[in-house]
C-alpha cells in the first residue's frame, strides 16, 4: 500500500508515532507515520521514496548477504569462461582481464574493473555482514553505525549485474571466433546479483539505524533550536543543530546541501563532454584474425551486432553506450542550467529525472567489461588476438565522470532555487505562483 507522508509539526521530532524525515529529493519535512508490512511511504511533495517497510527484514537479509559474499569468494577463484580453438584452451578467471589490461598499458582500465568488480562488492558485503552480525550481540561496538554509513555510498560502484551482461555480450561475440563454455563463476557470480537484489528488496535500512538507537547507540544531544532542523543525508535522522555538526545516530557530518554541489557538477559534467567525442570516435579495441584486422570503434561494434543479425545486443550496446551517456549529460546540463535560473517549470518531473539519470549511469559499463573478457580469452596469437583501444580509456572517465557529476548534484537545489526566485510551491501538485514577497525559508513544512 502507498502511503503519502503528513506534514510535520515544529513542536518535535516525534509525535504519535510519526518520525519526522526530510526528503532527500526535494527537502520538504514531513511526518512518517508507522507502516504496516509492505507498505511504502512517498514524499507527498515529489513522490519520492521515503521508506518501503519490511517486518523482520534484517534476517532474511542476513541471509541473502552471506549466501552473496560465500558464491563472490567462490567466484574469484574458478574460472569463468572458456574459450577453445585450434586444439587449444584458454580460461578466464575475474582477474585474467585486468591483468591482461595491464599488460598492454591499459592500468586505468584494469584499475576500474578491480574496483568494480571486486574490490567494492567484497567491502560492501564485509561491512554489512559486519553490522546485521554485530546487531545480534549484546552489546554491539560502537564503530558499527560508522560502517553502517558507508554501506550506501558504494553501493552504486558495486557492479556485477552489470559484468554479467557484459559477459553475456562477449559470450555472443566470442562465439563467431571459437567455442565457447561457460564456467562455474559465472554461475556463482550470476547467484551473488540474485542474492544482493533479494537483499536489497528485504533490507529496510531505516530498521537498522532503529536497532542501534535500541542498542542504545544513539548519542543525547540536546536540541538546538536556534539552528532549526537539519536532515541527516546518511541516517536520515532530523535534529534541532547547527550545520557542519556530528549527526547523534551515524556521526556523519550534517550538511543542509551537498558543498558546492553546482560547481562540482558542472565541473565533472564539462569533463565528461570534452572525452565523449573521443571516447566514440577512438576505437575501443582491435580483433586481428590470421594477421588482418581493423579496429573497431563503440558505434562499429553496434554495427557489427546488427550485421549479424543480433538486433537485441546492437540495441543494448547503442542504448547503454552512446545513448545513456549522451542523455545522462544531457540532462545534467539542463538541470543545472534551470538551477542556475530559478526555474519552477516542471520541478517533479526533474525531480524524478534526476532519480533516473541517477541509477542509469551505472549500466554504461557494460563495453568496458565486454573488452576486458574479450582481451582475457582472444590470445590465440595469429589466428585472433583481441588489442584495447584509446578509446575505451576515454569511455570508461567518460562513465565515472557522469556517475560522479550525478552523485555531486543535490536535487534540493531545483526546489530552493525556484523558492528563493520568489514562488511559492504548494506541496499538492507542486503547483506554483508568484508569492507577494520574499518567502522565508521555514526550517518546517
Amino acid at each position: 500500500m502507498t502511503l503519502h507522508c503528513d506534514d510535520a509539526a515544529p513542536a518535535g521530532e516525534e509525535i504519535s508515532g510519526a518520525i519526522l524525515r526530510e526528503c532527500q529529493d526535494c527537502g520538504l519535512f514531513q511526518r512518517v507515520a508507522a507502516l504496516a508490512e509492505g507498505d511504502v511511504a512517498h514524499c507527498r511533495r515529489c513522490g519520492a521514496n521515503l521508506r518501503k517497510a519490511h517486518l523482520n527484514s534484517l534476517n532474511r537479509a542476513t541471509w541473502c548477504y552471506i549466501g552473496a559474499f560465500l558464491l563472490l569468494l567462490l567466484a574469484m577463484q574458478l574460472p569463468f569462461l572458456d574459450l577453445r580453438s585450434v586444439g587449444r584452451t584458454y580460461q578466464a578467471t575475474i582477474f585474467t582481464g585486468p591483468a591482461q589490461l595491464e599488460g598492454h598499458n591499459m592500468w586505468e582500465i584494469s584499475v576500474v574493473v578491480l574496483i568494480t568488480l571486486v574490490a567494492v562488492p567484497c567491502v560492501q558485503l564485509m561491512l554489512i555482514l559486519s553490522v546485521l552480525l554485530g546487531l545480534r550481540m549484546a552489546r554491539p561496538p560502537a564503530f558499527l553505525p560508522r560502517l553502517f554509513s558507508w554501506v550506501a555510498g558504494l553501493r552504486p560502484w558495486s557492479m556485477v549485474e552489470v559484468f554479467l551482461l557484459g559477459a553475456f555480450v562477449a559470450y555472443t561475440r566470442l562465439q563467431a571466433i571459437a567455442t565457447v563454455e561457460v564456467g562455474p563463476a559465472l554461475y556463482a557470480l550470476a547467484g551473488v546479483m540474485l542474492c544482493m537484489v533479494a537483499a536489497d528488496v528485504e533490507l529496510d535500512h531505516q530498521d537498522v539505524w532503529e536497532a542501534f538507537e535500541a542498542k542504545g547507540m544513539k548519542a543525547q544531544v540536546p536540541p538546538q533550536p536556534q539552528h532549526g532542523y537539519i536532515g541527516c543525508d546518511c541516517c536520515h535522522l532530523v535534529v534541532q543543530a547547527r550545520e557542519r555538526s556530528r549527526c547523534p545516530r551515524c556521526r556523519s557530518r550534517l550538511l543542509r546541501r551537498k558543498p558546492y554541489s553546482l560547481n562540482r557538477c558542472w565541473a565533472m559534467a564539462g569533463a565528461a563532454v570534452c572525452l565523449y567525442l573521443p571516447a566514440n570516435i577512438y576505437p575501443i579495441l582491435t580483433l586481428i584474425r590470421f594477421g588482418q584486422g581493423q579496429p573497431s570503434t563503440i558505434i562499429g561494434g553496434v554495427i557489427e551486432l546488427a550485421q549479424a543479425q543480433m538486433w537485441p545486443l546492437a540495441l543494448l550496446v547503442l542504448m547503454a553506450s552512446i545513448v545513456v551517456p549522451l542523455f545522462k549529460l544531457v540532462a545534467l546540463f539542463t538541470m543545472l542550467v534551470m538551477t542556475g535560473d530559478g526555474s519552477v517549470t516542471r520541478l517533479r518531473d526533474r525531480t524524478r529525472l534526476y532519480r533516473f539519470v541517477d541509477s542509469i549511469g551505472r549500466w554504461s559499463m557494460i563495453d568496458v567489461f565486454m573488452l576486458t573478457i574479450l582481451v582475457a580469452l582472444v590470445r590465440l596469437g595469429f589466428v585472433a588476438t583481441v588489442l584495447p583501444g584509446i578509446g575505451a580509456i576515454a569511455f570508461a572517465a567518460v562513465v565515472v565522470l557522469t556517475m560522479f557529476a550525478a552523485e555531486s548534484f543535490d536535487p534540493r537545489l531545483m526546489w530552493d532555487a525556484a523558492s528563493e526566485a520568489g514562488y511559492d510551491l504548494e506541496t499538492e501538485g507542486v503547483e506554483a505562483h508568484r508569492a507577494p514577497g520574499p518567502r522565508a525559508q521555514a526550517g518546517v513544512a
